[in-house]
């Protein structure tokens, strides 16, 4: 087991020299930070970029995210998948325009409170876009630590990473300290058999071909590209089990992704303004 300096030192030096550059990395703007702290939500960084650079471009501040209709956002949000997310997002949007005046609010009590928002998505908030030593732990940074301090043991709980996590963090500069650790950690993922599978937490994700994430996207996708839809055409386009479609298209109205209506007794669905 490494010591604490000797630990820092692997990791910044590694960081010096291999540093990865992303879009969100050159800002300190909190609201692009959401909104990339968010797209990052299960879906690896460099599938992330494009979309968020179109996405930032179309909705620059937290006050247009907040005035866009849903239908601009899912549109928007389409090639991300969990489109939830981005219905989150544009809801933290219109909370942070309404209850604090369009901008970010920088205590975690506040941030907890926001759609979308939970303790790590937060944690990386407040240091990413104020620098703060708050904790943070994710997939990348877990890596990184089961790598150096349990070399032969399985079934790590996080409860057993914070303290770790918490003894060696750079307060002095946190921000670039965890953009470190997170670069590190894909290198060992691309080096190593991947360290986190090791986590009680390690949760692979199931191929999207043929998955009902996948029928949900088709779903959304096809109600974007036609608007307003009975479900005849909809189970007719799709090819689909019917009952699985029905399941997911009421799955989907609860969420507040889609809205139903019925017309001459047919049930029709849309997406909300």
């Amino acid at each position: 087991m490494p010591s604490v300096k000797t630990f820092q030192k692997i990791i910044k030096d590694y960081y010096s020299q291999h540093g990865r550059t992303f879009p969100w990395r050159d800002t300190k703007d909190p609201y692009k930070i959401l909104v990339s702290e968010i797209m990052l939500q299960q879906t690896q960084a460099p599938r992330v970029v494009e979309k968020y650079t179109s996405f930032i471009k179309r909705f620059p501040s937290v006050r247009r995210l907040a005035a866009a209709n849903t239908k601009a956002v899912l549109q928007e949000w389409q090639g991300l998948g969990y489109n939830r997310r981005g219905l989150a997002l544009k809801k933290a949007a219109e909370i942070i325009a309404k209850e604090h005046k369009g901008t970010v609010p920088n205590s975690l009590e506040d941030l907890l409170k926001l759609p979308g928002v939970g303790p790590a998505t937060a944690g990386d908030l407040l240091a990413f876009a104020w620098n703060q030593p708050s904790i943070v732990i994710e997939t990348n940074i877990r890596t990184v630590f089961i790598h150096f301090f349990f070399k032969d043991t399985t079934n790590i709980p996080d409860s057993e990473i914070l303290p770790l996590i918490k003894k060696t963090l750079d307060k002095t500069n946190p921000r670039d300290w965890y953009f470190a650790l997170m670069d590190y950690g894909a290198f060992l993922k691309k080096t190593h058999t991947n360290p986190s599978r090791r986590s009680q937490h390690y949760n692979p994700q199931s191929p999207f071909a043929g998955s009902n994430r996948e029928l949900r996207s088709k779903i959304l996708k096809y109600i974007l590209t036609y608007s307003k839809q009975p479900l005849e055409n909809i189970i007719e386009s799709l090819g689909a089990d019917k009952e699985n479609i029905e399941k997911n298209l009421k799955a989907m109205v609860k969420e507040g992704l889609l809205q139903k209506q019925i017309y001459r007794k047919k049930d029709y669905f849309s997406i909300p303004m």
